[in-house]
């Protein structure tokens, strides 16, 4: 079942689950067995979906809460564009800074310069404009050092390190763990902070939806988030889409008399109107 959720909006924590993923209560299942092609295919078009195979039940814990991580990580938002979202890292230990995925360079400098940081590393997940559009201005401004995929070497602006899956690199004393999460592009990764229970999942993973398949397929897409998926309970997801008001419009359209979906579809709809981020207030609690 898809639960920790997917590329276009994010409400899950990181729940164990060995075969398949969940998103909401009592949303309508399609069998793996059945239906596995067709059902990503929804994904990759629609929000929303659930696909059937989980092992035990899920409990949707906390998603993209923006807060200290550890005793001297801190994440904070940034947003973007018209709905990205860019993450700075602050290691309250060292001074060292980092932002993930920042779109555009302004939003970035805007918030670097109240805090009165320097940026050390720029973190990108994909290689899509939409998550790299500030590398080079934020590299010529801090002499900051891109970090992106091995596999897209060639399409992140800017990069110096190139990393896989699998590698561990060091953020200040945080170790970060590569993972690769294609399905939305072919490089895809995700940067999982393990110490501070943090995972970056680009547009791998949002809040109720996965994201589209540009160049990946079904299968790695499914692979992807299980991988997510695997990680400790506990894990915080932080994503690069706000979506998860358009995605709810989506589910209530398959479970309209759903009241669980119903009072948080509401709750995000009231964020929404006040132009408040769904991703960094106290997470809506879902029991499968």
């Amino acid at each position: 079942m898809i639960s920790k959720a997917s590329c276009a909006m994010a409400t899950l924590p990181c729940s164990r689950v060995r075969s398949g993923f969940c998103i909401l209560p009592g949303m309508r299942q399609l069998s793996l067995s059945k239906g596995l092609v067709y059902g990503f295919t929804r994904l990759l078009s629609m929000p929303f979906k659930t696909l059937r195979g989980a092992s035990r039940t899920l409990k949707v814990a906390q998603f993209c809460s923006v807060s200290n991580m550890s005793s001297s990580l801190q994440i904070e938002l940034v947003p973007c564009l018209k709905d990205n979202y860019a993450y700075i890292l602050h290691d309250e230990d060292t001074g060292t800074v980092g932002v993930v995925d920042p779109s555009e360079a302004t939003p970035v400098i805007d918030a670097l310069r109240r805090k009165n940081w320097n940026l050390t590393y720029i973190l990108n997940t994909h290689h899509h404009h939409d998550h790299t559009g500030g590398n080079q201005e934020l590299k010529a401004r801090y002499g900051a050092k891109v970090i992106g995929s091995g596999v897209d070497r060639d399409r992140i602006p800017g990069i110096d390190i190139a990393l896989n899956d699998g590698d561990k690199w060091m953020f200040a004393a945080h170790e970060v763990q590569v993972m690769d999460t294609p399905g939305h592009t072919r490089g895809h990764i995700s940067f999982h902070f393990p110490g501070s229970g943090a995972i970056f999942t680009g547009d791998t993973l949002f809040s109720l939806s996965c994201g589209k398949l540009f160049e990946g397929t079904p299968l790695q897409m499914h692979s992807s988030l299980k991988k997510i998926m695997s990680l400790p309970d506990d894990t915080n997801i932080y994503c690069g889409h706000e979506y998860t008001l358009s995605n709810s419009k989506f589910a209530l359209s398959i479970e309209p008399n759903n009241e669980a979906l119903q009072s948080y579809a509401a709750h995000i709809a009231h964020l929404r109107s006040k132009s408040l981020p769904t991703v960094s207030r106290k997470p809506f609690y879902l029991f499968f």
